[in-house]
């Protein structure tokens, strides 16, 4: 063997070079983050590090992987958590209001084998994926009006958005996680200004309602505190008519000198003398 490469060093160095190209081809490394189709020929044939639902990364295959050299391929697939992105337009909620609505999804792919039948890449998931997402954003906002989006039922129409979306990625071998907003405006301009103006006369008569809601309450209170304390003072007055004459002087007294309370307050200069009959109760027991 030796004097066979002594006398052909370069088909020798040929053969080294083949041998270890042979055994570099046979052999790859599976990041921990990726799940590898191994294709022979075209034909899919194994999955090696496939995703495992509750299996940390690293415990399912991560490491060295052999195929045939010069027959067999990898085809690698990302397990980590995936955005796909709807592009920005407009819905219409049921109290006629347009909305420029910004939306994103999150998926993983679960299935690679289906996946790479029915796509190829993950690329063409996100492809397939941004329209649908947009069609059932749409159709979900479409019956709700804008005042949901600002409440806890905003929670629901994600969750129904994420439903209608699922069960087409399960067709390309991924699983949606999640679906958020990321904006959802009134578009500038006239729109805009027309809704806030609607809105503004809604709180406005909303306030207007409470405010007569709350006269009437008040009168009611009023009128029964009334009903009670006319019936308190005609028990007194009945059992003791001297308390009467002093409760009517005390009322005079207020009106004269410093006004009705539901009035405006009429000061006046008024002389009289101390021994004036109108002014017996600051003397003391009439005279």
């Amino acid at each position: 063997m030796s004097d066979y490469i002594r006398r052909h060093p370069l088909m020798s160095a040929f053969l080294a070079f083949l041998v270890l190209l042979t055994v570099l081809g046979s052999v790859a490394i599976v990041p921990e983050t990726r799940q590898g189709i191994v294709v022979r020929f075209g034909k899919p044939v194994r999955i090696v590090n496939r995703y495992v639902p509750g299996h940390a990364f690293g415990n399912t295959g991560a490491g060295l992987a052999f195929r045939i050299p010069f027959a067999e391929s990898f085809v690698w697939i990302d397990k980590r958590v995936l955005d796909v992105d709807m592009d920005r337009q407009q819905v219409l909620s049921t109290d006629q209001l347009r909305l420029e609505v910004d939306a994103f999804a999150r998926y993983r792919i679960v299935d690679p084998l289906r996946m790479y039948i029915r796509a190829r890449s993950e690329g063409r998931v996100s492809q397939a994926l941004q329209p649908i997402l947009g069609s059932e954003l749409r159709n979900e906002l479409g019956k709700r009006p804008f005042a949901s989006l600002l409440s806890p039922e905003r929670e629901g129409v994600m969750e129904n958005v994420r439903s209608g979306l699922d069960r087409v990625a399960r067709q390309y071998g991924a699983e949606i996680i999640d679906v958020r907003i990321k904006r959802a405006d009134l578009p500038d301009g006239t729109p805009l200004d027309s809704a806030y103006e609607r809105m503004r006369n809604a709180r406005e008569q909303e306030a207007r309602s409470i405010r007569a809601e709350a006269a009437k309450s008040a009168q009611i209170i009023r009128a029964t505190a009334d009903a009670q304390a006319a019936k308190t003072y005609a028990a007194s007055f009945g059992k003791d008519p001297g308390f009467y004459d002093f409760y009517r002087a005390m009322q005079s007294y207020q009106r004269t000198f410093i006004g009705d309370v539901n009035d405006r307050p009429a000061p006046s200069t008024i002389v009289l003398s101390p021994q004036n009959d109108y002014l017996r109760e600051f003397s003391g027991r009439s005279k």
